[in-house]
């Protein structure tokens, strides 16, 4: 056996969850992200002087580079690096130092608290470890069903903002000054929100709203119904795969 054969392999230290390297990779970044949140947080209230603020504000530099480090090691030393890139906690990574890195005026570093995730086998939380598996096998039997969904539920958007700028348009030309101003109206509509800014005052507009929150609601119960009948399924799979193990 060779010297290097005993050497820990980087991308076992990213991967494996009982690598102490691992451990101690993972558990510095979650505390890291839950600081970084706090400093958020503290810094958006009126409790800190002009000075605290300043210094706060400034070490939000510190938490992009480490967090840019942590992403360009993972990136350098993953087996399939595109397969990392486009793996969720790959773009949890990626998109929590992006608008820093571009200038965008958009403060992402809370995302990264789903890193948390990563972390419960670690923990010895096994338990959620499966059950976090039985959602991933859930959405993965109902994906054809959630697309579906989803292109079915843009669709319905889009009658719903074209009719009821027909309806209103004429009894209320700003609130409803074209069709794509109206998508904001069919929106809070259809997913039974109703934030009341924005509302019908015709006959027609007011008849043609009862319609949209009717089908609202059915669009609200689907992928709850869908969601829960994959579930079910997988669960039945994890307990016959569990039965056959024993046999």
């Amino acid at each position: 056996m060779g010297i290097n054969s005993l050497k820990p392999q980087p991308h076992r230290i990213v991967h494996s969850t009982e690598h102490p390297r691992q451990r101690l990779v993972d558990i510095t970044i979650l505390v890291l992200v839950l600081i970084s949140i706090a400093s958020s947080l503290v810094t958006s209230t009126n409790l800190l002087s002009d000075t605290w603020r300043g210094h706060l504000n400034t070490s939000v530099w510190f938490f992009v580079v480490i967090f840019s480090v942590e992403y360009a090691w993972r990136l350098a030393i993953a087996e399939r690096r595109w397969r990392y890139v486009l793996s969720f906690y790959g773009m949890l990574d990626l998109f929590a130092v992006l608008p820093f890195l571009l200038g965008a005026p958009v403060d992402l570093r809370g995302i990264k608290i789903f890193r948390a995730l990563s972390v419960f086998p670690l923990l010895g939380a096994t338990n959620y470890v499966i059950a976090m598996r039985r959602f991933a096998r859930a959405f993965e039997l109902a994906r054809e069903e959630l697309v579906l969904f989803v292109i079915t539920t843009a669709m319905i958007l889009y009658v719903a903002g074209l009719g009821i700028y027909y309806f209103e348009h004429s009894a209320q030309p700003h609130a409803f000054a074209s069709a794509f101003h109206s998508l904001w109206w069919a929106v809070t509509t259809l997913t039974t929100v109703g934030y009341g800014d924005v509302y019908p005052i015709t006959v027609g507009g007011r008849f043609f709203t009862f319609i949209v929150v009717m089908v609202g609601l059915g669009v609200i119960a689907v992928p709850a119904s869908v969601l829960a009948s994959a579930l079910t399924r997988a669960r039945e799979e994890e307990e016959r795969a569990q039965r056959e193990r024993m046999e």
